[in-house]
């Protein structure tokens, strides 16, 4: 029991920790289409694989890191030689992806990661992490029918296609932290005409992402199979891998996305962080790590409770992260002052909640602000899309951002479910990825520079905005 003490210990302050450490993505300043349009096409290249490596290091990308290279990588290697293919096929797997949705993005002038609207496509990444998840917990071991195995032995192993298929899944993954790095990429691509040059830049992007599983892949070898806490590791796998699916369910789904939403304004994001903290320990205690659903009834029930209370831990957690600082409910009893702070004025989101996109309402709303001498702001975003949550938590409610955005007429456009009027809006404004950020000058024009693409701290967000007259 001291073990399990300790082990819920460290798993409830990795809970509450966590998430204020790990970056969103990389920075709206990583843009490679400068390069790329100035003919130095190494330079562009090198830039574009850096924001993979940066990508790798997001929570829509770091989580699958150990859990691939346990399932495909690492585990079923006999030596380096071997280690190296299953790697690189994974790699490949991701590459060959992100090539062909990033010209598709290109040719369509489709957003980045907007497929992730789509109730199918996310409800079949879902299931397929739960899939590895029921792997992780011990249901089955994850192997190709044996024939098939015999036919790959002569190429690499069994877990060959394995790993190229899992890179594939996790190429649609990564992309709600894309948006940064690929929004100038794709609209120089779509510019240009040269879809090859464009689906060679974005497997750079996958081989960037591609290097931590690389790194661990082959020069790990293999990890040790035997002995207790190894099964406690899978467990704790299994338990990322349910709540991965899960928030990728909440975002495809507007009623599991206002509920998540409503239950962490409730709670606050400080407040929410040590009460989902302490719920993760009890669900330990309980036995998500350490009891095994293999067990018989009794001891299946109650681990099964413990993997819940720590999944709901976790999408809770997350959830806090883009809440206000005092939750609701503590302000309610009256355990917690209301916020005394100025907060940023959101004038107009468009569109309202089970509503489509009116493009006569927002022609009105625009025409109004021109008549009264408003410059204005326009915030396109997606609940999919991570950089365009850091904006809302980190840069929007800064004191300096909320005095110089008064003189703007502040609009939000919610692109998280495509219709063809949002679509129509967004290559009216010129929009390849999210989160951007587009301006319109008092006089009405529509202005292509300042704009934001991707995360920008307060201090320069607030500069692009003074140039906006």
């Amino acid at each position: 029991m001291k073990k399990v003490g300790i082990l819920a210990a460290v798993c409830g302050i990795a809970v509450a920790v966590v998430p204020w450490l790990m970056p969103t993505g990389p920075t709206a300043g990583l843009d490679a289409s400068q390069f790329l349009a100035s003919g130095s096409l190494f330079l562009g290249a090198a830039v574009v694989f850096a924001g993979g490596l940066l990508t790798s290091l997001t929570p829509c990308v770091y989580p699958l890191i150990p859990i691939t290279v346990s399932v495909f990588g690492a585990r079923k290697a006999e030596g380096r030689g071997k280690a190296l293919v299953l790697t690189s096929s994974y790699i490949i797997g991701m590459g060959v992806v992100f090539s062909a949705l990033g010209v598709l993005a290109a040719k369509t002038g489709q957003a980045f990661g907007a497929m992730l609207g789509h109730p199918g496509v996310v409800t079949g990444l879902a299931v397929f992490l739960l899939v590895l998840a029921t792997s992780m917990f011990g249901a089955f071991e994850l192997a190709l029918p044996y024939g098939l195995q015999q036919r790959l032995n002569s190429v690499g192993g069994a877990g060959l296609a394995g790993a190229f298929l899992m890179g594939s899944v996790s190429g649609f993954l990564a992309a709600p932290c894309t948006g940064p790095v690929l929004t100038g990429l794709l609209a120089f691509v779509a510019k240009s005409a040269n879809t090859t040059l464009g689906a060679g830049l974005l497997f750079i992007y996958a081989l960037g992402i591609g290097v931590p599983f690389f790194l661990i892949g082959v020069f790990t070898v293999r990890l040790p199979r035997g002995g207790e806490w190894m099964e406690w590791v899978k467990s704790v796998l299994g338990i990322i891998l349910v709540a991965l699916a899960i928030s990728y369910l909440r975002d495809a789904f507007p009623w599991a996305r206002d509920t998540v939403k409503a239950v962490s304004s409730q709670v606050g994001r400080v407040p929410g962080a040590f009460i989902t903290g302490a719920l993760t320990a009890v669900g330990v205690v309980l036995g998500a790590v350490h009891l095994s659903f293999k067990a018989g009834a009794r001891e299946f029930a109650i681990k099964a409770v413990g993997v819940a209370l720590v999944v709901v831990a976790i999408v809770i957690r997350v959830g806090a992260m883009d809440a206000a600082p005092t939750g609701q409910l503590w302000v309610k009893l009256g355990w917690a002052q209301p916020p005394q702070a100025p907060t940023f004025q959101w004038h107009h989101v468009m569109p309202a909640k089970q509503a489509t996109f009116s493009t006569e309402e927002f022609d009105q709303v625009l025409a109004r602000a021109r008549s009264e001498g408003k410059p204005v702001m326009i915030d396109f975003f997606a609940d999919w899309c991570a950089a365009c949550k850091e904006l809302d938590r980190e840069t929007y409610p800064a004191p300096e951002v909320i005095s110089e955005s008064g003189r703007f007429l502040n609009i939000k456009i919610d692109a998280t479910n495509s219709e063809d009027a949002l679509d129509a809006l967004m290559e009216r404004f010129g929009v390849e990825g999210l989160p951007t950020v587009a301006f319109i000058s008092s006089g009405g024009e529509i202005l292509k520079a300042p704009r934001v693409t991707g995360f920008l701290e307060p201090k320069p967000f607030t500069e692009e905005l003074k140039k906006v007259r």
